[in-house]
């Protein structure tokens, strides 16, 4: 099966934030005093712009922000994203833009990202913390970024694709 340039952008964005978020993942990993261990309040690595921005450690053993955390989801979480991940793949054969190209990428990079993590620590390395802005409490990763950003273009892709789709069709019927 040949793969459009549009695959080969979903794919390569879904790479970027796979190697990024790992990378970033690292380096926090690495400032650790010894292995990733679940905190309840996490452990803070840098105060970078306090009390607005600070790099936290959490290990989120469970879902977006933290929900049904405990651990016991580890192998189904692991194996739902693994799934959601192929059938964006196949989806990226099929993308019909650019921008929903780079939303499937954006995804599947975010979910493969944090399975990873899921695979070798039981839970997912957070560390992107803007809880001292008191808007938003949750502490994220880059993998996170990508999904939550995916979402938001898969979202305004499909917008998008039915505001031309009405346009399209009253044009028809005039």
């Amino acid at each position: 099966m040949k793969i459009s340039r549009l695959g080969w952008t979903a794919y390569g964005l879904a790479l970027f934030i796979i190697v990024a978020d790992q990378i970033s993942k690292a380096m926090i990993l690495s400032a650790m005093p010894g292995p990733p261990t679940p905190l309840l309040d996490g452990f803070r690595i840098a105060e970078v712009l306090p009390p607005v921005f600070n790099l936290t450690f959490v290990l989120n053993t469970g879902v977006s922000f933290g929900m049904f955390g405990g651990g016991e989801a580890r192998w189904v979480l692991s194996a739902f994203s693994i799934i959601v991940a192929v059938a964006l793949g196949i989806w990226a054969l099929r993308a019909k833009g650019p921008l929903l190209a780079c939303a499937i990428g954006l995804v599947i990079g975010g979910a493969i990202g944090n399975v990873i993590d899921r695979i070798r620590f039981g839970g997912v390395v957070d560390f992107i913390d803007f809880s001292g802005t008191g808007v938003f409490p949750w502490i994220f990763n880059i993998a996170d970024s990508g999904i939550t950003i995916g979402v938001m273009l898969l979202i305004l892709d499909s917008s998008i694709g039915e505001r031309r789709s009405k346009v399209g069709d009253a044009r028809e019927k005039s």
